[in-house]
């Protein structure tokens, strides 16, 4: 795409523009973990810096993956550019995590918004105990001290879950109220595995937020899920992760926006595309 083409994606833009869910990596200068669970190809910073400033992306959080586990080198380095922000992945059952988030918050201030936990491991599946970090008990204690130490920081707590965690994770949003907790991909729902009224049953705890984002994982239509969380969430609770890596995704991705969310006011849009998560995020 022409530099002239994306400033005309840009212009198109009417309302701010902020992508909740960006994953970026360089393993040839910064190399993944040796417990990486996946090795993708590389998504480098300067080019996606150079796209979302043509696109008019006003801001990004990076996501930060699991090929780098808890080695956050690579997100400091994303982090000296001002439109980001970004998130921890660390051990959430590790006695030493709340330790750590402390001094990562301390050394990048308003930098950091949230500490990310996958509990993506079904009802025939056991926990975690070591390893990758990933699919930890949600209900071991020292889990918990994880959500006591967010809340004291004014981090919001990343959930990327299967529907059959709902159940634990409502649990923790009754027991520590202020945190924010972030639903990635939908919560999974469009899956063959069903699941989405234990989702919605999280719209409950008024500080869950719902991610539009992950709809490639679908096999089922996303229209219905998007319609059911509108009406669970409501407009105030629902953000755009996965906008795109380069201008033919973004382009792409906006009309599936457009076409997802046809039925709510351009009022409505905006918020989503862009203004909940200035509020959310603190940009």
């Amino acid at each position: 795409m022409t530099r002239r083409q994306l400033l005309a994606l840009a212009a198109s833009t009417d309302a701010p523009v902020i992508d909740t869910h960006i994953h970026l990596w360089e393993p040839a200068k910064f190399p993944f973990h040796r417990d990486a669970t996946y090795a993708p190809p590389p998504e480098p910073l300067e080019p996606y810096v150079a796209f979302a400033q043509a696109a008019g992306i006003h801001h990004a959080v990076v996501v930060h993956p699991e090929p780098y586990q808890d080695d956050h080198a690579y997100l400091w380095h994303c982090l000296r550019q001002p439109m980001f922000k970004g998130t921890l992945l660390l051990d959430p059952i590790n006695p030493r995590t709340p330790a750590r988030m402390r001094e990562m918050v301390k050394e990048h201030p308003n930098r950091i918004v949230a500490l990310r936990i996958h509990a993506m491991n079904g009802p025939t599946e056991l926990p975690l105990r070591f390893g990758p970090i990933k699919n930890r008990d949600l209900r071991h204690p020292n889990l918990a001290t994880c959500w006591r130490t967010a809340a004291d920081l004014g981090l919001a707590i990343q959930m990327h879950f299967v529907p059959t965690q709902s159940e634990a994770i409502g649990a923790l949003c009754a027991d520590f109220p202020s945190v924010t907790v972030m639903l990635d991909h939908m919560g999974r729902t469009g899956t063959a595995a069903g699941g989405l009224e234990s989702v919605l049953a999280l719209a409950k705890y008024p500080k869950t937020i719902f991610k539009y984002s992950g709809w490639s994982y679908f096999t089922a239509p996303v229209q219905p899920v998007v319609k059911r969380a509108y009406e669970a969430f409501g407009p105030e609770r629902i953000v755009w992760g996965g906008l795109g890596m380069n201008a033919a995704e973004y382009t792409k991705n906006k009309a599936l926006f457009a076409e997802h969310w046809a039925f709510v006011s351009a009022a409505d849009q905006a918020k989503i595309r862009g203004q909940n998560a200035a509020r959310i995020y603190k940009f």
